[in-house]
C-alpha cells in the first residue's frame, strides 16, 4: 500500500452563519466590513476537502500539508486542519497577499505548491463561503497544468489513480483521473470531523511555516491586490421586498374562490 502525499487549501473567512443583515457594504472601497462579534472559521468547504484527504490518510496512510493565504490569520482558526489529523501547514501571510482575486490567489497558491514539490493530490473546497466563486482550485490545477475534477462527494485512490463520485444535480457521475491531479470537494462528502482533545494539544505544539512571497519565488507585483486581474465596479447587498395581501371571505370557499380570482388576475397560474 503506498501512502498518498496530499496538499489541501483552506481559507479563513467570516462565519458564514453570522446574520446577513450584520454585513455592511463600504461604497467607496467596494469592501465588505466584517461586523464585530463575527468570529472567521475555516472555510466549510474547505472542512470537507480536510475530511476528504483524512479519509485517504485513514485507507492508505500518507502526509497531509495544509496551505492557507491571508493576512492576520488566526492561528487558532488555521490550526484546526491539523488538530482534526493533518500533518503540516504553512501559511502564506503577508500584506503583499491581500486583497487578490481568483487568478492572483491561485497564483500564490500554485507557486507555494511548486515549492513543496513532492505531491500526489491537491483538494480544495468546491468554493469558499466569502466570495462563492468556485475558481481558486481549478486555477491552481491550470497552472500547475494538471488534471482536475470539481464538486467531489467520494474519493478513492488506487494504483496511481483517483476514481471520484462527483455530484451533478439529478445525480452524480464517476470519473477516473491519473495521479497527480487537484479535485475540488463537496459538502455531499460528508461532515468533516471533529477534533480531538489529542488532537488539539497536539496542533498547539506545532508551529506552522511561514512564507512571505520572496520565500515563494514571486515579487509582491505578482500577488493580491497588485495581481489581480479584474475590478470590482460595485458591490452591494440586495434588496429583497415582499407584499402581503390577505385574501377573506365569509366562509373557507368563499374565500377559496377569491383567492383563486387574485392569484388569476395576477397571472400566478
Amino acid at each position: 500500500m503506498t501512502p498518498v502525499r496530499m496538499i489541501v487549501c483552506v481559507k479563513q473567512v467570516p462565519d458564514p452563519e453570522a446574520p446577513p443583515a450584520s454585513y455592511k457594504v463600504d461604497a467607496a472601497t467596494n469592501r465588505m466590513a466584517t461586523p464585530p462579534g463575527v468570529s472567521p472559521v475555516i472555510s466549510p468547504f474547505d472542512e470537507n476537502a480536510v475530511e476528504a484527504a483524512l479519509k485517504i490518510k485513514d485507507a492508505k496512510g500518507g502526509k497531509i500539508t495544509v496551505i492557507s493565504l491571508g493576512v492576520g490569520l488566526l492561528r487558532d482558526v488555521v490550526k484546526k486542519p491539523l488538530s482534526m489529523g493533518a500533518d503540516e501547514l504553512v501559511l502564506l501571510e503577508d500584506p503583499a497577499f491581500a486583497d487578490g482575486d481568483s487568478w492572483s490567489t491561485a497564483y500564490a497558491l500554485a507557486t507555494a505548491i511548486k515549492k513543496i514539490g513532492e505531491y500526489d493530490l491537491i483538494l480544495c473546497g468546491r468554493q469558499a463561503s466569502d466570495w462563492d466563486a468556485g475558481q481558486v482550485g481549478s486555477g491552481i490545477a491550470e497552472i500547475l497544468g494538471l488534471p482536475s475534477v470539481t464538486i467531489a462527494k467520494k474519493i478513492e485512490v488506487l494504483d496511481g489513480k483517483a476514481k471520484v463520485e462527483r455530484v451533478l444535480a439529478d445525480g452524480y457521475e464517476v470519473m477516473e483521473t491519473p495521479l497527480p491531479a487537484l479535485i475540488t470537494v463537496s459538502n455531499e462528502l460528508g461532515e468533516p470531523r471533529y477534533p480531538t482533545i489529542k488532537g488539539i494539544m497536539a496542533a498547539k505544539k506545532k508551529e506552522p511555516i511561514v512564507w512571505k512571497p520572496a520565500d515563494i519565488g514571486v515579487t509582491p507585483a505578482q500577488v493580491g491586490a497588485a495581481g489581480r486581474r479584474n475590478k470590482v465596479l460595485k458591490l452591494f447587498q440586495p434588496v429583497r421586498e415582499g407584499k402581503c395581501e390577505i385574501v377573506g371571505g365569509d366562509s373557507p370557499e368563499e374565500a377559496a374562490v377569491k383567492l383563486a380570482l387574485r392569484l388569476r388576475e395576477a397571472k400566478v397560474f
